[in-house]
């Protein structure tokens, strides 16, 4: 089970490249090294599971529901559930680090197959635990004068207010995530993909709806921007 990770909030003028670096290094190289120590035995045996902690972030670099085509999304109050977190916007590189796994595990898996090698993604939403705590104390602190007044605001008055809301709506417990992640072991046959927030599912459809991007990016800059202070209603 490969469970190591840092994360990353903030604009992204404001982070220094040694530490997207060692971002990089921990998230997604962590697991290639971790792989590799242990892939050849499993090809010579004929079998093995690997099982890696990842992250919505890793299929999306936003969160959100579905919204139909051509439409704006409906206010959250409107459809009587939560929406997902639209304060990934700045978590850019951290979000690169977990496609970078969800690729290496797509492009890996083809292989693995062949040697009767499964290989599991696990995509929790957000977690409650000391790791978002302290990133986000972190990030009340830090110096943003490296970015615009207009991107700190943005930053510090809707990110951090609405992350807070987000992991009391919608964060699971690390109990919760370590019982996805034993079905997944235990599991006859293993999905490749296992999602634990049902919350978060419906946003892959999003994405896949416009091979173009635009009515992803267009749904959620309506829902950052537009629906904020009925998103943070819905939240409560």
């Amino acid at each position: 089970v490969s469970n190591a990770g840092v994360g990353m909030a903030g604009p992204l003028e404001c982070q220094s490249l040694a530490a997207m670096q060692n971002l990089m290094d921990t998230n997604f190289f962590g697991l290639v090294r971790l792989v590799k120590e242990v892939l050849p035995d499993m090809k010579r045996r004929r079998g093995g599971h690997i099982v890696v902690i990842s992250s919505i972030m890793g299929l999306q670099g936003r969160g959100g529901r579905g919204t139909p085509v051509g439409a704006d999304p409906p206010p959250p109050a409107l459809t009587g559930t939560p929406l997902a977190h639209p304060g990934i916007v700045f978590n850019d590189i951290y979000a690169a680090s977990k496609f970078a796994v969800e690729g290496f595990c797509e492009s890996l898996v083809v292989q693995a197959l062949r040697f009767n090698v499964a290989i599991s993604l696990v995509e929790p939403g957000p977690v409650t635990t000391e790791f978002e705590v302290k990133l986000y104390e972190e990030a009340k602190r830090a110096d943003y004068s490296r970015t615009d007044p207009e991107t700190a605001d943005i930053f510090t008055n809707l990110y951090l207010r609405n992350s807070k809301d987000v992991f009391t709506s919608l964060g699971q417990t690390p109990e919760d995530i370590a019982e996805h992640t034993l079905r997944v072991i235990e599991a006859a046959h293993p999905p490749f993909r296992h999602q634990t927030n049902a919350a978060y599912t419906p946003m892959a459809a999003l994405k896949h709806a416009d091979p173009s991007g635009a009515l992803m990016t267009d749904a959620f800059y309506k829902l950052v921007f537009k629906y904020d202070a009925v998103l943070r209603l819905s939240l409560r």
